[in-house]
């Protein structure tokens, strides 16, 4: 793993994370994960296989378009298991990224406020000499 030399900031500019603009994809990936990790969803999708298992295994049993094991249930569920998965690990990923950002910015804040504070004690040691020598 590549180690990056983290600078001292040398001005109080903005925290880097307000700074990039998402691209159309991560506000997609992002909008798409909210929704998807809700309790709205589950609500709906426990719904949805309720109404699915009723109508095709109870009211239309005989006319069911998918008769138990609902093979096309299975295939639906799993079709939507598919896009989910890469859509919440993007988002992952990309939460990473952002911590990792935040920690390094975090990291160089305080690096600035070591080097102020060494150099406020330098002044005040100074300072204590000058009275030291009257």
């Amino acid at each position: 793993m590549e180690k990056r030399k983290i600078p001292i900031l040398k001005s109080s500019k903005a925290h880097p994370l307000i700074i990039n603009k998402k691209t159309s994809g991560e506000k997609a990936t992002d909008i798409l994960t909210k929704y998807l990790g809700s309790w709205t969803f589950i609500i709906i999708i426990i719904f949805f296989l309720i109404s699915w298992i009723i109508l095709n295994g109870i009211l239309l049993y005989e006319n069911a378009w998918d008769k138990k094991p609902f093979i096309m249930l299975n295939l639906i569920l799993s079709c939507l298991a598919a896009l989910q998965a890469p859509i919440i690990l993007m988002s992952q990923n990309r939460q990473a990224q952002k911590d990792r950002i935040r920690t390094e910015y975090d990291y160089a804040v305080d690096r600035k406020a070591e080097h102020e504070i060494e150099e406020i004690k330098k002044q005040l040691d100074k300072i204590e000499e000058k009275i030291d020598n009257l």
